[in-house]
């Protein structure tokens, strides 16, 4: 585990390494102090110095192709959820991963997950999966609309290296798993799975749908209301809170 006292960004700085070193396979960075965080879709993450969860795996997926690059995101996100879930007790069920890899619990969001991935050829050489998981901060500033944390949940304080290590060692379990297994898995924790919710497109428009389906790559099929299948990309479509 390399830590630092402060960095911009955990991701950034298992970047450096990766340029400048040959990390292992399973190398964990991490602060307790981020000051550039960023998640997907180019939103900054608010972390409170000292209080979360704020690292990067270094991985070496062996034999993972370029177009299976879903199923990194996959163990990650399942990894966390299930650490998430294993400190909540019995409030696990409520944890859940939404489309594709923040987790929730309930209607709320709890962590988030970017994943940065290079390629030699066809394969994929090395990821680099960032988290945050908010575990002891008592309250948020920013403008995000549904933050929480472990502390808010369940009124204790957590041992954030603890879970650091148990988010690291779930992930890499995760990657030996079949992956059939684990994207069955995947779709049976995925947020709002049944029913009809509201969805929104880039443009603007705004419709009524239910989760038909999320297919290897990652993509996914919603049902609409009003009749029709559609798939969408990541960044095509957004749920509407």
């Amino acid at each position: 585990m390399v830590y630092l006292e402060s960095t911009p960004s955990t991701n950034g700085a298992a970047r450096q390494l990766l340029a400048e070193q040959q990390p292992a396979h399973g190398t964990v960075v991490y602060t307790h102090c981020q000051t550039a965080g960023r998640g997907q879709r180019g939103n900054s993450w608010e972390a409170e110095p000292g209080a979360n969860v704020t690292m990067s795996l270094i991985l070496r997926p062996d034999g993972v192709m370029a177009t299976e690059q879903f199923f990194i995101s996959e163990c990650v996100a399942l990894a966390v959820a299930s650490v998430v879930a294993e400190s909540l007790g019995n409030a696990g069920e409520e944890v859940t991963v939404k489309w594709p890899n923040d987790i929730y619990v309930v209607d709320r969001k709890i962590a988030g997950i970017l994943i940065e991935n290079s390629l030699q050829g066809v394969a994929i050489e090395s990821s680099i999966a960032g988290i945050g998981l908010n575990v002891n901060q008592r309250s948020f500033v920013s403008d995000a609309p549904n933050p929480v944390s472990l502390l808010q949940l369940t009124g204790r304080e957590y041992d954030v290296e603890k879970l650091i290590v148990n988010i690291a060692h779930s992930i890499l379990d995760n990657l030996w798993r079949p992956r059939e297994e684990v994207h069955a898995e995947y779709k049976r924790r995925m947020w709002r799975r049944d029913g009809y919710h509201n969805y929104s497109t880039p443009d603007g428009a705004t419709f009524e749908a239910r989760i038909a389906e999320v297919d290897a790559s990652g993509l996914l099929l919603l049902q609409k209301a009003d009749g029709g299948n559609e798939w969408f990309a990541f960044k095509e479509v957004a749920a509407i809170l």
